[in-house]
């Protein structure tokens, strides 16, 4: 695991699902694991924890979220509603409570005027109860500094943060 990526974080969502009862899955584009890797570093993740999707392709995004092909092909895979997209979807495939997406340039090329290098959506979605109309999606745009591997590990560190705030919203 990557050593920049702050080890309290996975504890604190590790602490906030179990008291709540909810479950976790994670889709993974520019950080290739490493949600995965932060969260199942805790003992027992097992406990809500379901799986974590590495979807660094257009077609794997397709393949295993149902991201639209018109979502990848008009605002392509470093945008909104593509994060959106691929959180609702690990959410829905998986089953599970809540599901977090990134997608990004963590260069150190690939970075445009629009989306330099750096630029990342991290998406966070809820599933509520049927029939309650709860359920919801948002999706963060950042811009991080650094080499690739710091901008990998702040994004990681970004998307546990964005999870534990909206688990709290959902508490008030």
């Amino acid at each position: 695991m990557n050593d920049d990526i702050d080890r309290e974080l996975p504890m604190d969502v590790a602490d906030a699902m179990r008291d709540a009862g909810d479950s976790l899955a994670v889709a993974e584009s520019c950080t290739g694991g490493l949600i995965g890797a932060a969260i199942t570093a805790v003992p027992g993740a097992s406990d809500y924890f379901d799986s974590g999707l590495t979807t660094y392709a257009y077609d794997a995004k397709r393949r295993h979220l149902g991201v639209s092909r018109e979502a990848l092909d008009e605002h392509g895979a470093v945008s909104e509603p593509v994060a959106r997209e691929m959180a609702q979807g690990i959410r829905d495939v998986a089953d599970t409570t809540w599901g977090v997406a990134t997608t990004g340039v963590a260069g150190p090329t690939g970075g445009t005027e629009d989306d330099p290098v750096g630029t990342v959506y991290i998406g966070v979605s809820y599933a509520g109860p049927w029939g309650t109309q709860s359920s919801f999606a948002t999706v963060s745009r950042y811009e991080f500094d650094g080499d690739r591997a710091e901008v990998r590990a702040k994004t990681v560190d970004r998307a546990l943060e964005d999870l534990l705030a909206a688990v709290s919203e959902g508490r008030e």
